[in-house]
């Protein structure tokens, strides 16, 4: 796979199972997650996990929106942590997760991807990438620096049909942004590459949000002129 693990980066895990994980599975999982994921861990410090469950029957051959048993991310804590763990349910961004593990064809366990992955066609990547747009605005607030370089990473992926690391897609999307935004974008990949997250950056990177606002605006304008299929 490309690029390089950088401080803060997550580690993003999908798991392939052949069969229906009960309630009882799901929440051993997430209970086992709480301890040893992010910032909140029992020790550490620890690295962000975002894993995804999915049955293979959901993905091979491949279907838009297929169902996956569990997402864990750092973003749902405050609902694991009250034990609400989410039904199984339709996920219609899972199509770049299938794409990544199919370009590293590696596996931490059991065969490689590409002997239990359907290569996921062009337009349902494009459709599925673009579909998340509506939750990455509303996450602006608090996680500034990673939404613009997912914004600036979907258009890279609407440019190149590749899915590119974040510094890569930040560099080739800022140059078609006005002087303000691109600075902005620029600033976020550094802040990235160095491992600095929103809250240390501090004050002046809080400051910026309005600007954030008008980058983001450009971002998503950028990707509204895609023809998404």
């Amino acid at each position: 796979m490309r690029g390089t693990l950088r401080p803060t980066s997550d580690l993003d895990i999908l798991a392939v199972v052949n069969r229906a994980t009960t309630a009882d599975e799901r929440r051993a999982v997430v209970e086992r997650l709480l301890r040893i994921s992010g910032r909140a861990a029992a020790s550490g410090p620890a690295r962000p996990v975002e894993l995804t469950i999915v049955r293979q029957s959901e993905i091979r051959p491949w279907r838009p929106g297929p169902v996956v048993d569990l997402v864990y991310g750092e973003w749902l804590r405050p609902d694991f942590e009250k034990g609400e763990i989410a039904e199984p349910r339709s996920m219609p961004d899972l199509a770049p997760e299938i794409t990544l593990a199919l370009a590293g064809n590696r596996s931490l366990f059991g065969p490689p991807p590409a002997e239990v992955l359907d290569p996921v066609p062009r337009n349902d990547l494009r459709r599925s990438i673009v579909a998340g747009v509506p939750s990455l605005l509303s996450d602006l607030s608090w996680d500034q620096r990673n939404v613009l370089l997912t914004l600036a990473r979907i258009v890279a992926t609407l440019e190149t049909d590749e899915i590119l690391p974040k510094e890569e897609a930040a560099e080739l999307v800022a140059h078609r942004l006005a002087p303000a935004a691109r600075e902005l974008l620029l600033t976020a990949r550094q802040m990235y590459v160095e491992g600095v997250s929103d809250e240390a950056a501090g004050a002046a990177w809080a400051a910026t949000k309005p600007a954030a606002l008008e980058a983001a605006t450009e971002l998503i304008s950028e990707i509204a002129g895609y023809d998404i299929g």
